[in-house]
């Protein structure tokens, strides 16, 4: 399986096709063959009481995970959409940046099933994802 974008390459296509989001600060940590990981960094108001992160907050860096990678096996589709999300959480993700390793199961033409699992700073599993990606144009 080829990616078609790296990680700069996504970066530059998500803030050329959304110029409104000046504030979209995830970091793409890299994109391989069949995966791809994004840090979400820590901003005030993503925690919840108890020095933890917001279900949320875990819930969107799977989200972005899951978009950079589509977006980097299928190149610039960027109506590519989340049909589905199913998420489990393992534990209390500790208060401070997030990483979201996204694989990806099964590429189609014009979908692709995912998993993400979400770490928190420490490296504790916080949340495992499974999603489906849709996108207009066949690859």
């Amino acid at each position: 399986m080829d990616i078609k974008l790296d990680a700069a390459g996504v970066t530059d296509l998500i803030h050329g096709s959304a110029p409104d989001t000046p504030d979209w600060k995830i970091d793409v940590q890299w994109v391989k063959p069949g995966g791809a990981m994004i840090r979400q960094p820590f901003r005030e108001g993503l925690q919840r009481a108890g020095e933890v992160m917001s279900g949320p907050s875990l819930m969107s860096a799977a989200d972005t995970a899951m978009y950079v990678c589509v977006l980097a096996h299928i190149g610039p589709q960027v109506m590519a959409v989340t049909v589905d999300m199913n998420l489990q959480f393992l534990r209390p993700a500790a208060k401070g940046d997030l990483f979201a390793e996204a694989s990806v199961l099964k590429l189609g033409r014009r979908r692709a099933a995912l998993r993400v699992m979400v770490r928190d700073h420490l490296g504790n599993d916080a949340c495992h994802v499974t999603g489906t990606y849709a996108w207009p144009t066949p690859l």
